[in-house]
């Protein structure tokens, strides 16, 4: 069994034994990325065999269970004894029955928890962490699509959304999606060697592992734009939050002059697209006050600002109150937060 504070590499000769607990309506993407990843390193080529690696399926009830999409893994066992596995780990379901809780899969974990097996709690699956009480002063990733979720229901919670993922020793917790992949490669990298975590990613048709400080893409904007030019123009800015992009090069990337692009964007949008882009840069400054605990001179850093002032004066304007303000406001209960979607865009933008 590894140790929860092992640091680089601990290449062994067992198998590499890792336990699933699917909760009802889990999500499926996470779960086939992480096994995946597992599943190719396990073996030469894609033959499947678990050799290198091992893996179970694991229910309260033993049997098949029902993913978001319908979708049914089938067989599943009942809980295994957790001392079998380095790591067990939980994926969560939809959210949207709050009042359903697994106390049998929350007896399970804490009994792994107990028992020193590292857990893993992959996309909704950390909120059965919280539940079963084992999140108590630990960090916690989570998407940013759950995190407004998590915030109300459990306020004592310091969730994080602008990572992949988090490696807190004996507790690693993992936004979800494409990102259980990055999680799952970190692991086989560490217990086998970059060379199997790369084959599978390879073979995944993903270029690399991204680290777990790589920042989730965040929502931007939420709308039609029928206009191809302004919406590639979007495309353009959601990708490029952390700077100021000339005008010149954006038409270039988009194909068309810059005249053109100003013109467009006015009579579709009322603005140009620099006070556009500044617009949106600052509305990722908000959620990032909201959302994480960066200083204001890394926000406005990461937001493509200057320097902090040059940040704050135009935050100011917009919003009517300093980054600090801001920030204090958000600290005070019952205080609104952002919306996720934070640029609703319907004919005109909105801050």
């Amino acid at each position: 069994m590894m140790s929860a504070t092992t640091v680089g590499p601990l290449h062994k000769s067992e198998p590499l034994a890792v336990g699933f607990v699917l909760l009802h309506r889990f999500t499926l993407l996470p779960f086939a990325a992480f096994l995946d990843c597992l599943r190719l390193a396990a073996d030469e080529g894609d033959r499947s065999r678990q050799v290198r690696c091992h893996w179970t399926f694991m229910a309260s009830a033993g049997n098949e269970v029902l993913s978001s999409c319908g979708a049914a893994i089938s067989p599943c066992l009942s809980f295994q004894d957790p001392g079998a596995f380095d790591y067990i780990v939980v994926v969560g379901g939809v959210q949207d029955d709050h009042d359903r809780l697994d106390t049998r899969a929350h007896a399970y974990l804490r009994q792994a928890a107990e028992a020193g097996v590292p857990l893993v709690g992959l996309c909704t699956g950390v909120f059965a962490l919280i539940q079963a009480g084992l999140m108590k002063e630990r960090r916690c990733c989570v998407s940013w699509y759950h995190h407004r979720d998590m915030i109300q229901r459990f306020p004592a919670i310091q969730p994080v959304a602008d990572r992949l993922f988090i490696d807190d020793g004996d507790r690693l917790t993992c936004a979800g999606g494409a990102a259980a992949a990055d999680l799952a490669a970190y692991l086989v990298e560490r217990h086998l060697g970059k060379a199997w975590a790369m084959k599978s990613l390879n073979i995944m048709l993903l270029d690399e592992a991204r680290a777990g400080t790589h920042p989730q893409p965040q929502p931007v904007v939420f709308g039609k734009i029928e206009d191809r030019v302004v919406r590639r123009a979007i495309a353009v800015l959601e990708q490029h939050l952390g700077e100021a992009i000339a005008m010149d090069a954006l038409s270039e990337r988009v194909g068309t002059s810059r005249r053109n692009l100003e013109r467009r964007f006015r009579e579709i949008l009322g603005v140009g697209p620099q006070k556009f882009a500044r617009d949106l840069r600052l509305r990722y400054g908000l959620w990032l006050l909201h959302y994480t605990g960066k200083s204001i001179t890394e926000i406005g850093e990461r937001c493509g600002f200057a320097d902090t002032a040059h940040f704050s004066r135009h935050f100011r304007s917009a919003f009517g109150a300093t980054p600090s303000e801001m920030r204090k406001r958000a600290s005070e209960p019952g205080s609104d937060r952002v919306d996720p979607f934070f640029l609703h865009i319907d004919g005109r933008p909105t801050l």
